[in-house]
């Protein structure tokens, strides 16, 4: 395999570099120490030299070819008017990797950041790092004890971090820390959930651009704003306040002057100035709950917010500033709201560049179990003693928690009351199956109205034409049951599952999915047509 050329590329240092007259060889000079190294061979060095310094990048360039003849060195003109401005600075050395022909198949470069101000030698990391230099660090160091013709030491430094495998380790472990705090320590088992999660947190760290959390109420939309505000403040990345409201509740002038704020006399009552929201939420996180329920003027606004950074106080004619995150949550399906000319279509373009759609409880009942656990854990730390529920309480009330019955309308709000009730009238901590039958007859009692309500939409000579007249009162009704279960899950195996839930332990190897196709194949439907309709 052929041997990579070595090429250096960094600045002449106009004080260690320097030196005049025989002595000059008793002082260490980083960039004529690197090519009097005997175990290494520098092929070229590409030396960027400020205007004034030209001559000392000329006296470098006869010194190393006295000592290394076969190291070729091109001094090279930079014009950097302050070299402590970073912008200035930072744009030159972007100007010289863009035009500089690279040829990393044939060469090797190594990025010396001994040299140069601090903010040079700062710009030369960020440039490596961001691969605009496709090279390794180099740092140089004087030997311990002055020596004429001691060339010091010498390190090369990989920025490629998947090479280190502690620091990998130490980042997966952090990214995995993050998705537990995000879930607040709650074992998830539905895969799709937690894949969404895992993005979220590296979204959460990485962007500062608006998110969309979507999902029925109750799915925990405002409890995951809270926790990605902490998240990123516990990595120093934010340190304003969290700030919420639930757009419903803004009515008619007063939603302007809740957000935006208000100077005093702007309206009928404005006795004084209000700094409104936005502003309360600079350098923090705004949650908007349900932002579908914004009128057109205050969605206008908030674009503006956005993107501006500032905005205009209710009365005012003097714009505000804020920077600020923002988290927007809804229930609704935004996308139609556009076209139904109810949503802003350009600030539904602003907000729904990283948008996540959190199921609702139905839709992952295989994480019942570990939130059960983590509500009681709740509790008890709330309330200072331990609550377990025993093992035929925990059957029961799972058996009911996972069957197409459960109708979980509150989706996590619901579930939450439902353990604390328990949880309150367990004694000596222990959840009886009596409590269970209790709280299964109360939440029974409690979702009656949802399941009268969807009986009656449910439309079956819709779906089956007239053989809907030849059904039994008896198979009209299971019939009917058995569609809703199907539109509410999201697979064939899934309302398979919430159907079969008790019968389904008996079998060595229950097919749910293969029983529910038979059963709707006897009516002539399939799942794709239920889904369709």
């Amino acid at each position: 395999m052929k041997k990579k050329r070595s090429v250096v590329i960094g600045f002449v240092g106009s004080q260690l570099d320097s030196g005049s007259g025989a002595n000059r060889w008793e002082k260490w000079r980083p960039t004529v120490a690197l090519t009097q190294h005997e175990e290494v061979v520098i092929d070229r060095i590409e030396l960027l030299f400020n205007g004034r310094h030209g001559d000392l990048a000329e006296q470098v360039r006869r010194d190393i070819a006295s000592v290394s003849p076969e190291t070729e060195v091109n001094p090279r003109r930079v014009h950097i008017e302050d070299p402590w401005d970073f912008e200035q600075v930072y744009a030159t050395l972007f100007d010289f990797a863009r035009s500089y022909p690279f040829d990393p198949d044939n060469e090797e470069y190594w990025i010396h950041i001994t040299t140069g101000t601090h903010v040079v030698q700062i710009c030369m990391f960020l440039m490596t790092e961001a691969r605009y230099f496709p090279g390794r660090l180099l740092q140089t160091a004087p030997p311990r004890r002055q020596t004429a013709g001691d060339p010091g030491s010498f390190t090369l430094i990989d920025l490629d971090l998947s090479k280190y495998d502690q620091i990998a380790q130490r980042f997966t472990r952090e990214q995995e820390e993050g998705v537990a705090f995000l879930k607040s320590g709650i074992a998830t088992r539905n895969a799709r959930f937690n894949a969404m999660i895992d993005e979220i947190e590296r979204v959460a760290i990485k962007s500062k651009a608006p998110m969309l959390l979507m999902g029925p109420t109750g799915a925990g939309k405002s409890f995951l704003a809270r926790r990605i505000y902490q998240l990123r403040r516990a990595r120093h990345q934010i340190d304003g306040k969290f700030v919420d409201i639930n757009c419903a509740t803004l009515q008619g002038d007063g939603a302007g002057s809740t957000l935006f704020g208000h100077v005093k006399g702007a309206f009928t009552g404005a006795a004084s100035d209000r700094p409104g929201l936005l502003r309360s939420a600079h350098k923090g996180l705004l949650f908007l709950d349900e932002i579908g329920e914004l009128g057109l003027d205050e969605q206008a606004m908030l674009l503006k917010a956005i993107e501006e950074k500032r905005f205009h106080p209710v009365g005012s004619d003097n714009e505000v500033q804020s920077d600020f995150l923002l988290i927007a949550g809804t229930n609704r399906d935004l996308s139609k709201e556009v076209v139904a000319g109810r949503f802003r279509e350009d600030l539904f373009a602003r907000i729904n560049l990283w948008t996540y759609e959190l199921p609702g409880l139905t839709a992952r009942p295989e994480d019942i179990d570990p939130n059960i656990d983590y509500l009681l854990a709740q509790f008890g730390a709330e309330n200072a003693q331990v609550v377990r529920l025993n093992k035929e309480a925990r059957k029961r009330y799972m058996d009911f928690a996972m069957s197409a019955e459960a109708r979980w309308a509150g989706n996590f709000r619901d579930l939450s009351a439902s353990v604390q009730r328990m949880a309150t009238l367990a004694e000596a901590g222990r959840i009886t199956d009596v409590i269970v039958q209790e709280e299964v007859a109360r939440l029974r009692r409690l979702w009656q109205h949802y399941a009268n309500d969807e009986a009656g939409d449910l439309d079956l000579e819709g779906i089956l034409g007239k053989q809907a007249a030849e059904l039994d009162l008896f198979d009209a009704v299971q019939l009917g049951a058995v569609i809703e279960v199907c539109r509410k899950s999201t697979t064939l195996s899934d309302a398979g599952r919430k159907l079969f839930a008790v019968s389904r332990s008996a079998k060595e190897r229950p097919n749910d999915a293969d029983r529910l196709k038979k059963y709707l194949a006897r009516f002539g439907l399939s799942w794709d047509e239920l889904r369709g309709s």
